[in-house]
């Protein structure tokens, strides 16, 4: 049987090392210019991070529940505008994916 937990922590370093390659890759461009655009406001790398994963998380999840292949509009879109948050990740009970 496997720990729920060392397969959430599994699940989370995994975007997160997503997430930091397509900073380091500059792919997609909207990853590097966001990371960017959060330092230059402030925010710390870890919570930059977090957040950038967490947009891939409900693209994905939304990928999956939809079956089909991974929106790079709406992904390189709603990267663009953190801070903001999508309504995915804010509305009490809203559904994950769009």
């Amino acid at each position: 049987m496997t720990d729920p937990q060392n397969d959430e922590d599994f699940v989370d370093n995994t975007l997160l090392q997503a997430i930091e390659n397509q900073i380091e890759s500059d792919t997609p461009p909207a990853a590097k210019a966001t990371f960017n655009k959060l330092t230059l406001i402030g925010w710390e790398r870890d919570d930059i991070l977090e957040l950038m994963a967490q947009v891939l998380a409900v693209e994905i999840d939304a990928m999956l529940d939809a079956d089909r292949g991974f929106d790079t509009q709406w992904y390189e879109t709603t990267l663009r505008a953190l801070p903001s948050l999508p309504p995915e990740l804010t509305e009490p009970g809203a559904e994950s994916g769009k």
